[in-house]
């Protein structure tokens, strides 16, 4: 055992405290990729189960002050009123394919007095933006609309100014619209009677896994990697740079006048070659030193 004492150094203390770290970051990024995965999963399915189920009454699944739970979302639903053209609001900054444009979220007033916000499409744009007398206009009178249950988003980017946002939040829209507005809104899925312009439908979610599973290996491998190089520098420590056997000088047997064979020289280890070699510092160079001898005492 007195072969592993160079793992007691401070530099292979150091290097094995360094590998440690970076396998436990790798096992922790792969544990939430594959977290991430679950939860894509998770909402995969809630997705399905709610685009079987059908729609239900607005009022049965959403309500003034009531955040939208997550087996709610993408839950459809059917709503009867009059669009409040007056109080749309532009949610900007939405890209598709490389191209500028924007949601349009107009409320949708109820019989009961409460307003529905309904995301009613997306708009291409330049990259000035739009404003809501840009934008082309609902259909007038009752309409009855379907669509699929988002929850509010969160954050600066909630933020109502000139009723225009970056992400809907029922809330701060009610505070801007001074509206009732039920908790959570929709993303459109149909209206009835249909407007003159209709906006392009909105982009549902991909129901595949994604890349977590693969992303998740990727991660873990890194953490063996770094393992497996460690304990392979310690084998290559080991061996010592013990290299092929050195072959004496000289002909070979049976071979007269043959080329003497050059002398093998010793493998050197990782460590040897990123250390300088001491011992070449101050050494005089065999060849120059009997060129110097003889310049000298021709000079005498």
């Amino acid at each position: 055992m007195h072969t592993l004492r160079f793992l007691v150094s401070r530099r292979w203390i150091a290097f094995a405290l360094v590998v440690v770290a970076l396998a436990w970051v790798a096992w922790r990024l792969g544990e939430w990729q594959f977290h991430r995965l679950d939860d894509r999963l998770e909402r995969n399915a809630i997705i399905e189960r709610n685009e079987k189920a059908g729609a239900d009454p607005v009022t049965d699944v959403l309500a003034p002050g009531r955040a939208v739970a997550q087996t709610d979302e993408w839950r459809i639903v059917e709503a009867t009123g009059t669009y409040a053209v007056d109080d749309t609001v532009i949610v900007r900054y939405r890209t598709r394919d490389g191209e500028a444009g924007v949601d349009v979220v107009v409320p949708l007033e109820l019989a009961d007095g409460t307003s529905l916000l309904v995301d009613r499409g997306w708009y291409a744009t330049d990259n000035r933006g739009a404003t809501t007398a840009d934008v082309p206009a609902p259909p007038d009178g009752e309409v009855t609309i379907t669509g699929w249950v988002r929850q509010d988003a969160e954050g600066d980017s909630t933020q109502v100014t000139d009723r225009s946002t970056r992400a809907v939040d029922s809330e701060r829209i009610a505070d801007a619209l001074d509206r009732e507005v039920l908790g959570g809104w929709v993303d459109l899925r149909s209206e009835s009677p249909e407007p003159a312009t209709a906006l392009l439908p909105v982009e549902l979610p991909e129901l595949d896994n994604g890349p977590h599973f693969f992303y998740g290996l990727q991660w873990w491998f890194f953490g063996a990697l770094a393992i497996f190089g460690f304990f392979f520098l310690i084998y290559d420590e080991l061996r010592g740079g013990r290299g092929p056997r050195p072959t004496p000088e000289g002909p070979p047997t049976g071979r007269p006048g043959a080329a003497p064979r050059p002398v093998a020289k010793k493998r050197r280890t990782w460590r040897e070659m990123l250390e300088p070699n001491d011992e070449d510092d101050g050494s005089e160079d065999p060849k120059q030193a009997p060129v110097d001898r003889e310049h000298h005492a021709r000079q005498e």
